[in-house]
């Protein structure tokens, strides 16, 4: 049982795992912290998979997980962080090496991301991913009413950061 849990898990993450690369850019800001990040989910996400009740897509719930673990690291930034260590882990995971060429372009958008509140990060992000309202309010567990006003303000925060 344990063994197909482990399966089912490599081959859901395996698939969405750019979306854990995605926040890691969106929340660091450098490689170390990056890779760092990254474990620190894969583990959460691990740890939660046998809680995974399938009401909505894995990809759904994944981002759910993600942003809620980068946004409590975020916010104990300051504070020690206590980790589990990667290599304790019964599975491996094969990482792609992350490539951010195409990225390039974009860091101009990330540089004014960083500089949004936690949850107007989440909401941008979400909606870069071109989720819609239901989505987004999913994940973040708001109602889609709230997810609209919150993102058409993150919205003008953004520009007027981009063009001040």
């Amino acid at each position: 049982m344990q063994k197909d849990l482990e399966k089912k898990f490599l081959s859901d993450f395996e698939t969405n795992q750019n979306i854990v690369h995605k926040i890691c850019r969106i929340y660091t800001t450098d490689r170390n912290a990056h890779n760092d990040l990254f474990q620190e989910i894969t583990i959460q996400v691990w740890k939660n998979y046998a809680k995974f009740r399938g009401d909505s897509k894995f990809s759904t719930w994944m981002y759910r997980v993600a942003l809620n673990t980068a946004i409590s690291l975020y916010r104990k930034s300051t504070r020690k962080v206590k980790t589990q260590d990667f290599s304790d882990v019964a599975y491996k995971i094969k990482a792609t090496d992350y490539d951010d060429t195409e990225e390039v372009q974009l860091k101009a958008l990330y540089k004014a991301i960083h500089k949004l509140n936690d949850i107007d990060k989440a909401l941008i992000f979400l909606y870069l991913e071109d989720k819609p309202y239901k989505e987004i309010s999913e994940t973040l567990g708001i109602t889609s009413v709230n997810a609209r006003v919150k993102m058409n303000r993150a919205k003008e925060k953004l520009k007027n950061i981009l063009n001040p």
